[in-house]
């Protein structure tokens, strides 16, 4: 081997391994990067240190997410129920019990047939439901999901193909009004 191969060799060896060494510390912080406080695999948060206007432990937050967009396939999970874990676990990491958190979803539109149960979901797209433990989660950690009654007629839809954890409003229409009465700030998904 040439001196100036030897030399480019040793150069790229050194560079290697000053990369690893500097990487390390990041790679072995990377598996508590992120954080799941409230709803384990959904939603994932960071809280970094010294952020302002955090929301208080001790106040009530009341929010109506308005889901609308069914994702990219109905064979996936829908990230906008991805986004409402995120929320919760965001006001979790922020030491807001969840007993604080007023959180309704109101199901609509072409996000329609998320709501379905898993028979019916199945019956209809010939896979299973994969947002059926997000909306347990979302329900274990006191999240009201709905879904619109008319939206339900509109794709053909019954009440009873609706998951058991999920229930029908009359409208999704009179929902965001009578919420918004009561003093829920709208998220749109």
């Amino acid at each position: 081997m040439s001196r100036s191969a030897q030399n480019r060799f040793l150069w790229l060896i050194t560079a290697l391994s000053t990369l690893f060494w500097a990487l390390t510390p990041a790679l072995a912080q990377a598996g508590s990067f992120w954080q799941y406080p409230a709803i384990p695999g959904y939603g994932p948060v960071h809280v970094w240190p010294h952020v302002i206007d955090k929301p208080g432990p001790h106040k009530l937050y009341k929010a109506l997410f308005d889901l609308t967009k069914p994702g990219k396939s109905f064979l996936e999970l829908n990230p906008g129920l991805d986004h409402i874990a995120r929320a919760v676990n965001t006001f979790a990491a922020a030491n807001v019990p969840l007993n604080h958190l007023r959180f309704v979803v109101i199901i609509h539109g072409p996000a329609t047939p998320i709501a379905l149960g898993e028979r019916a979901f199945e019956m209809k797209f010939h896979h299973p439901n994969p947002n059926l433990r997000i909306i347990a989660a979302l329900k274990r950690a006191g999240v009201r999901i709905w879904v619109c009654g008319n939206a339900l007629g509109d794709m053909h839809f019954t009440p009873s193909e609706v998951n058991p954890q999920i229930r029908v409003v009359l409208s999704a229409l009179t929902t965001l009004v009578i919420q918004q009465d009561e003093g829920y700030a709208l998220m749109r998904m």
